[in-house]
């Protein structure tokens, strides 16, 4: 039996399929599909039951995700973004949580993380100013939350550098609403964001280390063990989850496709065993894809419901399996895509949606696979790994 929001899922199939579309015409999703997905609670799975949340493990919440992936590519996106990021505000100040979920637990939260921006310490707080991009579901979030680096008074990053998670209310940052044109995901709205001589009283900053390696949690009093795992096994796997959600995606439309479609000879497309042969191996290795993600998330979660620390072999691992995880699955698409004919590239037709999709997803900085490859290979043969070179792990 699967968590209750995966059945809600499915109950919004048609919607998803029939709002896919429009999502990519208005270059964000709509402001129904927005509320069927609070509906569902997608979002606030990994919210603590304190505020609202459902306090679901992650693997719940990546399948969750991927069930999205099947009938709408950019909400599907927006689902695993948008969604892991209760995840850390249950780590922050409480003042903060009461700020962002006290009146509304339904209340979304954007980023990106990248540190774009530099906050400048004054009494109580900082003063904050930068311009990032990426900024999916932004438009339809009420708070956001942005990569900094501490400057000095000059306004420039101090060095080494101390890096800062920032939280914002909606007020207090702009969307640059023209600055989301792309060839896949148009309908994540993942625009640009400025910030500019913004205040930040010093309870809505989080420093990125103690968010990274455990500490925050204990410092928040979060003794649940969702909340004591390491930022690196829920925030990339998140990610992973909506490529693998959106790559089941485009097998399910080329399938659909496939069952009668006719070649330009006239002949069946389902009569040509080599295309069913591509098929078939495409969706073994994108539900191995699933099957490995979601395994890693499981045995990381039971190293911790057991009050053991997740160690460092046991994230490179984790990452270096969420990068291939996501790669396989386009590959995967890739597969099944090219026995698709001409006609699949057309407009109006679901599956070219879904595999655009797919390989603008990719180009997240997430599925950056040199660094953590190497990182991994270099833990395997017994290294100890820090500064840059575990930064993501």
């Amino acid at each position: 039996m699967g968590h209750e929001v995966l059945g809600k899922v499915g109950e919004i199939a048609d919607h998803l399929k029939k709002s896919s579309e429009g999502a990519c015409s208005l270059g964000t999703l709509d402001t129904a599909t927005v509320q069927y997905m609070k509906d569902a609670g997608v979002v606030r799975m990994l919210q603590p039951k304190d505020f609202g949340g459902y306090e679901a493990t992650p693997a719940e919440f990546f399948e969750a995700v991927m069930e999205f992936g099947k009938y709408d590519a950019a909400a599907c996106w927006v689902a695993g973004v948008v969604g892991v990021h209760p995840w850390e505000l249950a780590l922050n100040d409480v003042r903060l949580q009461e700020e962002v979920w006290g009146s509304d637990p339904d209340t979304w939260v954007a980023s990106p993380y990248a540190p774009s921006g530099v906050a400048v310490p004054v009494d109580g707080g900082y003063v904050f100013n930068g311009r990032w991009s990426f900024s999916s579901g932004t438009d339809h979030c009420d708070w956001i939350v942005l990569g900094a680096k501490v400057g000095d008074q000059n306004g420039n990053p101090v060095m080494p550098p101390e890096m800062l998670h920032i939280m914002l209310p909606r007020a207090d940052y702009t969307i640059v609403d023209d600055s989301w044109n792309v060839m896949g995901l148009e309908g994540t709205g993942s625009k640009d964001v400025i910030v500019k001589d913004a205040f930040i009283p010093s309870y809505r900053a989080i420093d990125v280390p103690r968010v990274m390696d455990g500490r925050a949690a204990v410092e928040a009093g979060r003794t649940q063990p969702l909340y004591r795992l390491p930022w690196s096994s829920v925030f990339p796997n998140a990610i992973g989850a909506a490529m693998v959600g959106i790559c089941e995606g485009v097998l399910n439309a080329a399938i659909e496709y496939h069952s009668d479609r006719l070649t330009v000879m006239g002949s069946r497309s389902l009569d040509d065993p080599y295309a069913n042969s591509a098929i078939a191996e495409a969706a073994s290795d994108i539900r191995s894809a699933r099957a490995q993600l979601l395994y890693n998330a499981q045995e990381m979660y039971e190293v911790v419901v057991r009050g053991e620390e997740v160690s460092f072999a046991m994230r490179a691992a984790s990452r270096r399996d969420q990068i291939r995880v996501a790669w396989r699955a386009v590959q995967a698409a890739d597969k099944v895509f090219e026995h698709c004919g001409g006609n699949a590239i057309r407009m109006d037709k679901p599956l070219q949606r879904f595999w655009r999709g797919a390989h603008a997803g990719l180009q997240h900085a997430i599925f950056t696979y040199g660094p953590v490859y190497d990182a991994w290979t270099r833990t395997a043969c017994g290294q100890t790994l820090d500064g840059p070179m575990a930064a993501t792990i």
